[in-house]
């Protein structure tokens, strides 16, 4: 199911599976990796991929006290690797819109294949 932040706003955002393998790599190790993940696309940004909690190395992970708002998502907070702050984030209520992408994880670089 494709979900569409509603017309009115001027911001199209949508949501939908990825149908690709997803893979998140920092120095070699492996911190998620998906065939589940979602893609996220929004005007004026990189398509995001958002993978399952269930697919990320959480034990890796350390939370970070780092929270952003988005209008159009919701509050983000977001994961850390020692050395590499703010590596992930994840929107825990994310707003109505963009229901799909609660329980997961979105890494700011990830392989695609």
């Amino acid at each position: 199911m494709t979900n569409t932040l509603p017309r009115r706003t001027g911001h199209r955002i949508t949501v939908e599976p990825s149908g690709r393998h997803v893979r998140a790599v920092r120095d070699g190790q492996v911190l998620a990796e998906s065939d589940g993940a979602l893609v996220l696309r929004e005007p004026g940004c990189p398509d995001a991929y958002y993978i399952p909690v269930r697919d990320v190395r959480l034990d890796l992970l350390i939370p970070s006290e780092t929270r952003t708002n988005c209008p159009f998502k919701g509050d983000a907070s977001y994961w850390s690797l020692p050395g590499t702050p703010d590596l992930v984030w994840t929107y825990a209520d994310p707003k109505p819109e963009v229901a799909e992408i609660k329980g997961h994880l979105c890494f700011y670089e990830v392989e695609v294949s």
